[in-house]
């Protein structure tokens, strides 16, 4: 597993642990993992589509959907109709999520994961929607950043000044930031969204009382990975970003009771 803590309006990272021992191994999981994120994704697509035009409560039919020889399916296998799309990020359902792709295409989703900083490679097809493209642990917990910080993107920076003995410094970060990469309006529509994933989605373990948490919860395909990327706090000082990844290093299948995610 990994997982990777940040302070949500800086990216400075607070605490980072890619695996259970060093001594079995080195590789660190959560900066280095390259993995799919599944539903955990789905953020990025109905950002996307919030920038399209779309709103929370847009109706979409939740039904069966085939785009050539691909037929995605609920993690339910089951369908439920008009539903708005806040209900539909909620429950993470598949299908709005490819029929939001096909009406706004996969480059503006695309695009719109990289400005808020995704640097991996991602695909250019209908796929997408399902979070098919491989991403590591950091960049997921960074790229969530602008959500719980009035729309900024960050670098994950974890060293702010390094000195010699004698107290010269050699090395001090600084800068001033990226521009505003999402509007208010659309903040307001993301954050009220993943809010509800967490009072009464797929993100419900999340649920704690006294906290103003928000999130997502994500799968890929077999149960390969589990994630959870969330915030508390959203939008006022001392708040927490958590990115959390599980999953076997030779890709196979974690099982059906991941108690971290179910869409």
């Amino acid at each position: 597993g990994g997982i990777m803590v940040m302070d949500p309006h800086t990216g400075r990272i607070f605490a980072s642990a890619g695996g259970f021992s060093f001594y079995m191994s080195q590789f660190d999981r959560a900066s280095q993992a390259l993995r799919q994120p599944g539903s955990a994704f789905k953020p990025f697509v109905f950002l996307a589509a919030l920038e399209h035009g779309f709103t929370p409560d847009t109706i979409e039919v939740d039904e069966p959907v085939r785009v050539g020889n691909w037929q995605p399916e609920n993690y339910r296998k089951k369908y439920l109709g008009p539903v708005a799309l806040e209900t539909a990020l909620a429950l993470s359902l598949n299908t709005i999520s490819v029929k939001l792709v096909l009406q706004i295409g996969p480059e503006a989703v695309a695009a719109v994961a990289h400005r808020l900083g995704i640097v991996s490679p991602l695909g250019n097809d209908a796929s997408i929607a399902l979070g098919t493209s491989e991403v590591t642990p950091l960049e997921l917990t960074s790229a969530f950043v602008p959500f719980s910080n009035g729309g900024y993107p960050v670098t994950a920076y974890a060293v702010t000044r390094i000195l010699t003995r004698d107290g010269k410094v050699v090395y001090e970060r600084n800068g001033s930031g990226f521009p505003k990469a999402v509007s208010e309006n659309d903040l307001w529509g993301m954050n009220r969204m993943m809010r509800l994933v967490v009072t009464d989605g797929t993100g419900t373990r999340a649920n704690f009382p006294g906290f103003d948490i928000a999130g997502k919860t994500g799968t890929s395909q077999d149960y390969r990975d589990a994630w959870f990327i969330g915030w508390t706090n959203t939008g006022r000082p001392g708040g927490m970003m958590i990115g959390i990844w599980l999953g076997n290093d030779d890709n196979r299948p974690t099982g059906s009771s991941s108690a971290l995610a179910a869409g």
